[in-house]
């Protein structure tokens, strides 16, 4: 038997428990003991309620059916993400972002054709939802669950209360023996190496750990706090800072996609629950004031003479220089974050914590693999910054600044600029982002719904708006794709 081994995460909430539970699963049958200590006064940021299918693996992993955690967390399915006025001078009112599923093996080729056919001038189809099946389901409001007899896959992430997602997940990894302390941490002791010995708490209590967990949220009380790890910051290129969120009733038809408006100075969301309705803004603070920007919102939603409560958010965007330090790996919130446009957060917390898994067992228990572990996370931070940092650089509104300046930005990494040339030039962007080695982060079908949603073609050519000559084809209007998704749709429900 190997020697025992404690592990103490500081910092609860979803990251917190997520990674708990995942350690515990994993390491259930080893000599570890794992702590969670979570200062019982300070609740849930309450932003990220919004996941990729990463989540969903997250629950294949733990053994918990839909049925015993969704209910609880007043969850709904989530295939699409659809984002309305990024671009309006591309006289696109909205593009969607549907998660990949198996059944687009069969229209993936014929998308591509049809973006490089307008790419090189051609009036062909180009709107990701028609081509890729979740779009459909989305359209159609239509729940991913599959009968048994239905022989692809269909992937898809949730909608969920963070809050009670948190309390689910704390309860379950208990059940798997994790120790839940309810201190708050006041001091950090370092050893003579600089490595975490012992934490001090509130109630006088002293907490050793041979390896400590950071999800403490934006403070990073032990990696930048205690170790003095520094942060990279991001706003250079992503402009925001701030956030406020609304709570409405919940819809009456439940839609399955998370809803991503412009607004003048940022974005708003709506994320369907079964209790509520998710609403925020998410806003540059140099450019609107937090009062404008609570006004804006609450006229976007209707609201304007209502009391609904309003809770106004700090954002720190950008990612800790080094994911694990020492004796300490930080998760969630206080290793870094890049805004939820994309519903990232969550994904990146359980793939953090899962690679961690990997290289802590690897190296047995070692720091052996920490470098390459730190190595990894900069570079999926990096590029999914870089991903979200064109839905700024691409957009062509023209009613403020703040628009503006996100177009004007040229603090753009090596890699952007790659992919966008590689778009502009004509050339194909799938070899690309294989030569980039970053198919990992969001492949080829990701960058083609954002750089087709917004319009990023050139003027059709005259061939093409020239109804004499003979009529160049298009992929989507041959019907062949229409009839394949029409007929699956058939053994689908909708959200009930």
């Amino acid at each position: 038997m190997q020697p025992s081994k404690k592990i103490a995460i500081v910092g609860g909430g979803t990251a917190g428990w997520l990674a708990a539970n995942l350690m515990a699963k994993q390491w259930q049958q080893k000599n570890i003991e794992i702590s969670v200590i979570e200062a019982p006064d300070i609740a849930t940021i309450g932003v990220g309620e919004g996941s990729t299918p990463t989540l969903k693996r997250f629950f294949e992993i733990m053994d918990i059916p839909e049925s015993q955690w969704m209910p609880a967390c007043h969850a709904t399915y989530k295939v699409n993400i659809r984002f309305e006025h990024w671009s309006p001078e591309s006289n696109i009112e909205s593009y969607s972002h549907p998660f990949i599923s198996q059944l687009d093996t069969f229209s993936e080729r014929p998308f591509y054709a049809n973006c490089f056919g307008r790419r090189m001038g051609q009036d062909v189809t180009t709107s990701a939802d028609k081509f890729l099946f979740n779009g459909w389901l989305a359209k159609h409001n239509l729940s991913p669950v599959t009968p048994e007899n239905f022989p692809f896959k269909i992937e898809y992430g949730y909608h969920f209360d963070s809050a009670c997602l948190g309390r689910f997940l704390q309860q379950h990894a208990m059940n798997l023996g994790v120790r839940h302390q309810a201190l708050k941490v006041q001091n950090v002791e370092l050893h003579p190496d600089g490595s975490i010995a012992r934490l001090h708490t509130d109630k006088g209590q002293v907490i050793e750990a041979d390896f400590f967990v950071d999800c403490s949220g934006f403070s990073s009380l032990l990696l930048q706090g205690a170790l003095g790890v520094k942060f990279k910051d991001f706003s250079n290129n992503l402009f925001n800072d701030s956030a406020l969120v609304i709570g409405t009733k919940p819809l009456a038809q439940v839609p399955v996609e998370t809803v991503s408006t412009a607004l003048s100075n940022g974005w708003a969301w709506r994320i369907p629950l079964r209790n509520r309705t998710g609403n925020g803004y998410v806003y540059s603070a140099q450019h609107i004031t937090k009062n404008d920007a609570e006004t804006e919102l609450r006229q976007h939603l209707g609201l304007l003479d209502t009391d609904i409560e309003c809770r106004h958010l700090k954002m720190r965007v950008g990612q800790v220089t080094k994911h694990w330090s020492k004796n300490c790996i930080a998760i969630g919130l206080a290793q870094g974050f890049i805004e939820p446009l994309e519903a990232t957060a969550l994904h990146l917390t359980q793939i953090s914590t899962e690679m961690f898994i990997d290289c802590f067992e690897k190296g047995h228990f070692s720091n052996q693999f920490q470098n390459d572990y730190n190595n990894e996370m900069n570079e999926r931070f990096e590029r999914i910054r870089d991903y979200i940092v064109a839905h700024y650089k691409l957009n062509t509104r023209q009613d403020s600044e703040y628009w503006k300046a996100n177009r004007n930005n040229m603090a753009l990494s090596e890699s952007l600029l790659q992919i966008l040339d590689t778009w502009y030039k004509k050339n194909d962007l799938s070899k690309e982002l294989a030569r980039q080695g970053i198919n990992q982060h969001f492949g080829a079908i990701s960058w083609h719904c954002l750089l087709a949603g917004y319009g990023v073609f050139p003027q059709l050519n005259q061939r093409a708006t020239n109804k004499a000559t003979a009529p160049v084809i298009d992929y989507f209007k041959d019907n062949q794709i229409q009839q394949l998704f029409a007929g699956c749709i058939l053994n689908f429900k909708p959200q009930m």
